[in-house]
């Protein structure tokens, strides 16, 4: 019987597994940190297997940066953590699809690898600006040694993160440590796009260039679909320097721009203002387009003939459509001649427009500022400003109109406030969208000056997991006639739920005995060990949870047989066989619950037997 991995995928051993694949004379074995041997990668001979395509000496056109090497590394490394439920702090536990996760981004991202792998739809992220006063992600991986980490204050007096820090520009990692913190985070959530997911990433100035180069790496150059400016406030600021910036970007990226369906908004009626009827043609209303080709192409130079035998020219450029193709327009109607026959007339019919093809300048109530955004947030916790940089849900609420499935997975693993998460209730309430979300953000304390910390929230989280809850009550006061998924599950990131003896054969000592009766942490529940197999065994977080006592025995069902658990001490053969009778498509046990290897041994024939599609695990 097998025993569960209880850390996250590692990324870089499917990595070496992928080459293995194609090049399997390329694949050696080497010694790992821990004295054992691992598949490894011969780079010489993979070059020679390449030679034609490999890059020698130091010219190429790259962008690098100090950490780099590093930051790559951290993406691919395992960790030992688990995500713990906290049911207290959820809403609709036991039927809601939607995930509210509370840790640092990185390191659950990693955990959302294999659950949610290629199943996300579109991903929102409005990360750092590094403007010098928000802090930057202290990753470990980006810290030389510890005479750095003092000397730049990550940690305070106490050892602990410090986010109040600067990131001023004369340091000589101000870029170095944003381009740090979002690669890693990047390729990782690239593994949870779908193949026409799309990623959208707000940032100002400061970093624009730097991110446009490293999406253009992870994601490929030609993956990039816009890059979206935003107007986000409307009143000019006389203390800038030089100019006073109203303006935003977001780039817009996909995972694979040919899978990506056209974006489009709904049409409004300003948008179809300059249609109309004036020959009552039966397909309806319309309007003049260009018929004129953008480019020069002497085939497309022609005359064409009107019916009173009017010579029309062509335009400098020709027509933008071939003879043959004018001719067969004009059959049609798409094509008319002007009353006068002194020339043609395209018509572009409304009802072939299946929505206004949307600008990369985004501004307007129709996306919203960030005066309203604070408004809105501020009405939200009566009267009280309790986040000071929040983004309109109108921004979000565009770009999730622009994809055609409502029945789509929402990713913001910078979350916030929680805007996104309040822009896809409203979008579902409004549509009767079926949309899910995951927020992730790590529980960065509140000033203890600010609004926020005096009203009782002591950190980010506590403030986005209100917000949604306190914006859920106020859409369906807005729409009494909306049904919507208004809950979500509180996971916290912690460490892992097995202890440490579990994973290392160390120098055992007696004192060591009493402490290794079992190898789960004496402060974890049921609860915290099911999920914990979920995360390792790639199911998603978010679908129906059951539990029941069988024989005295409490037993856990995931999404009615996908994973069936019982962690009991001793279980009886009468629940193994109960559980192998339902026949799930998992099966997980603690590996205590059976006194003896001949009883670990008869489970197994017990499944081979009434079960033998299920795959057995033991914790």
């Amino acid at each position: 019987m097998d025993k569960m991995r209880m850390e996250s995928e590692d990324i870089q051993r499917d990595n070496v597994a992928k080459i293995a694949a194609l090049f399997p004379n390329c694949v050696t074995e080497a010694q790992g940190e821990d004295g054992h041997l691992k598949k490894a990668i011969n780079f010489e001979l993979l070059k020679q297997m390449l030679s034609d395509s490999v890059i020698d000496g130091d010219e190429a056109y790259e962008f690098t940066w100090v950490g780099k090497k590093a930051s790559i590394v951290e993406a691919n490394r395992p960790i030992r953590k688990t995500l713990r439920p906290v049911k207290e702090d959820s809403v609709n536990w036991d039927t809601t699809e939607n995930l509210y996760i509370e840790g640092d981004n990185l390191e659950v991202l990693k955990l959302l690898q294999e659950s949610y792998l290629g199943k996300v739809k579109m991903i929102y992220i409005d990360p750092p600006y590094n403007t010098g006063h928000d802090f930057v992600y202290p990753d470990s991986f980006i810290m030389d040694n510890e005479d750095y980490n003092e000397g730049t204050g990550y940690f305070d007096e106490e050892g602990n993160v410090n986010y109040s820090r600067e990131n001023s520009e004369s340091s000589g990692k101000y870029h170095s440590d944003w381009c740090s913190m979002i690669y890693p985070r990047l390729l990782l959530a690239r593994n949870l796009l779908s193949d026409d997911g799309v990623i959208f990433i707000s940032i100002d100035d400061n970093e624009l260039a730097n991110l446009k180069k490293i999406c253009e790496e992870i994601f490929g150059e030609e993956n990039f679909i816009a890059n979206i400016v935003w107007k986000h406030t409307q009143q000019s600021k006389n203390d800038e320097l030089f100019f006073s910036r109203q303006y935003n970007h977001t780039l817009v990226y996909a995972t694979n721009k040919n899978n990506v369906a056209r974006f489009y908004f709904e049409r409004t009626e300003e948008d179809n203002k300059n249609y109309s009827n004036p020959d009552n043609d039966p397909k309806g209303a319309w309007r003049a387009g260009d018929v004129r080709s953008p480019n020069y192409r002497r085939t497309l130079c022609f005359d064409i003939v009107a019916p009173n035998g009017n010579i029309i020219k062509a335009p400098a450029n020709g027509w933008r459509w071939s003879e043959e193709s004018v001719k067969e327009k004009i059959s049609t109607g798409e094509i008319k001649f002007k009353d006068d026959y002194s020339g043609i007339i395209r018509k572009i019919y409304l009802c072939d427009q299946p929505g206004r093809t949307p600008e990369n300048l985004w501004e307007g109530n129709r996306f919203g500022t960030t005066r309203q955004a604070a408004s809105m947030i501020k009405d939200l916790f009566d009267g009280i400003q309790v986040f000071d940089t929040p983004k309109p849900i109108e921004l979000i609420k565009s770009m999730i109109q622009l994809l055609p499935d409502n029945n789509s997975l929402v990713l913001d693993f910078f979350s916030g406030s929680a805007t996104t998460a309040h822009a896809v209730m409203d979008m579902n309430a409004h549509d009767n969208g079926q949309r899910k979300f995951i927020m992730v953000q790590v529980a960065e304390p509140c000033a203890e000056n600010s609004a926020a910390y005096k009203a009782g929230y002591k950190n980010i989280c506590e403030i986005g997991k209100e917000r949604i809850r306190r914006a859920a009550k106020k859409i369906h006061e807005d729409n009494p006639d909306a049904t919507f998924d208004d809950g979500f599950r509180v996971l916290k990131l912690d460490d892992t739920n097995m202890k440490d003896v579990y994973y290392a054969a160390g120098d055992y000592t007696q004192e060591m005995l009493p402490g290794m009766e079992s190898n789960v942490k004496s402060d974890r529940t049921d609860l915290d060990l099911f999920f914990g197999c979920l995360i390792d065994w790639g199911l998603p977080l978010s679908l129906p949870y059951t539990s029941e006592t069988i024989d005295d025995c409490m037993v856990h069902t995931y999404n009615d047989g996908d994973l069936i658990a019982c962690f009991d001490e001793n279980v009886p053969e009468s629940v193994i066989k109960t559980i192998a009778k339902r026949q799930p498509l998992r099966a997980v046990f603690r590996d205590s619950s059976f006194a003896s290897s001949p009883e670990k041994i008869n489970v197994g024939e017990i499944f081979k037997s009434l079960a033998p599609d299920t795959r057995v695990k033991v914790i």
